[in-house]
Parts: structure tokens; C-alpha cells; sequence
């Protein structure tokens, strides 16, 4: 009977069967599970939102928090705020995807090496008794190996760096990885963006370690060890993003009260 049944024909059958009743189960689970990857997926991008910004409290969720904090998209074309696009429902990445919501760069502007921006951006502001404390900016740009997608937050003063931190990046752990190291994430805070007008980012990584004495130690971000291309990809993006091509145009214009 055994030799009866193992034939070709029931061996095919078997497998089709087994094949079509994994991928029911997958897709199913797939279906089922979205609505939490979704909210997961929702709940990170807060919480590295708030990371950025000083504003973690462990007493408090991260939807309690996120709660003072106002979502608003900017056109970074005109520096002001924007009702083209919902930001509750906005995706950057998709968006710089379609040539209608985004632009081509040339080689000469594109320090970041993004290759596609998109027309609009959506910020976070943090208020309080009708004044801007802290402005969120998404930032990103290429490293050595990957595109790091980052938040930069600055004080009310449009110019003060509150903290910095990337939520996705592929660069090598314990050299370019080491964007993720609170040690060097801490170096951040205090240093100034600009010296001037909006225009002009100066911020940037240097070889080797800050001198506190220097002239523009203020300006200044110890390099990450070892690791020169991702270091010099972190001030490409930096300045690409706080530069006349980035948020620049929308922080004059909220300097100025104009947006």
C-alpha cells in the first residue's frame, strides 16, 4: 500500500496542498496582524519624535506626550505652512517617489545624496502660552552604506540644537552605527546651527574630538571613530536639510512671523 501512495502524482498534490494552506495562514496572518504593525510602526515614529526633542518621561506614555506636540506640513518651496497634503496620513518617502509631490536634484545641490525631495514636509512644533519652545525637523541623507532617517530638534530660537537622533539606518554597528550611541547623541545638545542668517547652516562633524576652546567649538561635533564617510554623510544631511534648500525659508519665515 505505501508503494501505491507514493507515487509522483500524490507527491505534487501534497505539496500544493501544503503550499496553498501555508500561504492561506501567512496571509491571513498578514491581514490580521497589519492593523498592529501599523500602530507599532505609528507609536516608534513618536517615540523617536519625542527622543529627539528631550520630551521621553517614563511616568507618562508616548500618546500622552505626543499629545502637546502640533503635526503641521510646510511647503519647502514657499517656507509656510500648507493644507495640500493631511498630516496625520503624510508618507515623506512615498511622496518623494511621485514626480508630482516631489522634485528631482542636481548632483551640485544634492549634498544629502537623496536624489528626490519632496515638495512638502511635516513638522513638529512644541508650544507653550502661544510660543514655539521646540521645532522637530525630519531629517535624512546617505551614509556609507544606507539612508539615515533622523529628527534634528532645535530651541525656540530657530538656531539651538535640543538633540538629534536617526530611527533607521544600515551603517556598520560599532563604526558608522555608533550614530545610535546616547554618549555621542549627547554631544548634540546646545551646539549652534547657524551663524548669521537661515541661509548658511555651519554645523558639522570634525576629525577627531571637539577642542572647547576653538573658535567654532559651538558649531562643532566630534566625528564618529573609524567611520569618516558616515560622518561626513551626517553633516551633508545636516546642512542640507537646516540649508536654503531644506527648512531654512520656513525657520525665516517663522523668525519673522510670516508662516
Amino acid at each position: 500500500m505505501s508503494a501505491k501512495n507514493d507515487t509522483i502524482g500524490k507527491t505534487i498534490t501534497v505539496t500544493v496542498l501544503l503550499c496553498v494552506v501555508c500561504s492561506v495562514i501567512v496571509s491571513a496572518a498578514a491581514v490580521l496582524l497589519k492593523p498592529q504593525q501599523l500602530a507599532n510602526k505609528e507609536l516608534d515614529r513618536r517615540t523617536n519624535i519625542l527622543a529627539a526633542a528631550g520630551l521621553l518621561d517614563p511616568s507618562k506614555t508616548v500618546n500622552e506626550l505626543f499629545a502637546t506636540i502640533t503635526s503641521k506640513v510646510i511647503d519647502l518651496e514657499t517656507g509656510k505652512f500648507s493644507e495640500a497634503v493631511d498630516p496625520a496620513t503624510f508618507d515623506v518617502r512615498k511622496a518623494s517617489r511621485d514626480p508630482e509631490l516631489s522634485k528631482a536634484l542636481s548632483r551640485g545641490v544634492d549634498i544629502a545624496s537623496i536624489k528626490r525631495q519632496s515638495q512638502y514636509q511635516t513638522v513638529y512644533l512644541v508650544e507653550k502660552e502661544g510660543e514655539v519652545k521646540t521645532v522637530i525637523l525630519p531629517i535624512h541623507g546617505y551614509g556609507l552604506w544606507s539612508t539615515l532617517y533622523g529628527f534634528l530638534a532645535i530651541e525656540g530660537d530657530l538656531n539651538t540644537v535640543v538633540g538629534l537622533g536617526f530611527y533607521s539606518h544600515a551603517e556598520t554597528p560599532g563604526l558608522g552605527g555608533e550614530v545610535d550611541n546616547p554618549s555621542w547623541k549627547a554631544l548634540w545638545p546646545g551646539k549652534k546651527v547657524y551663524d548669521g542668517d537661515f541661509s548658511d547652516p555651519k554645523i558639522a562633524l570634525i576629525k577627531g574630538k571637539v577642542d572647547p576652546a576653538a573658535a567654532n567649538a559651538e558649531y562643532q561635533i566630534d566625528g564618529l571613530s573609524g567611520a569618516s564617510l558616515t560622518s561626513k554623510g551626517v553633516t551633508n544631511l545636516v546642512q542640507f536639510w537646516m540649508g536654503k534648500n531644506g527648512y531654512a525659508p520656513f525657520l525665516a519665515n517663522l523668525k519673522a512671523g510670516e508662516v
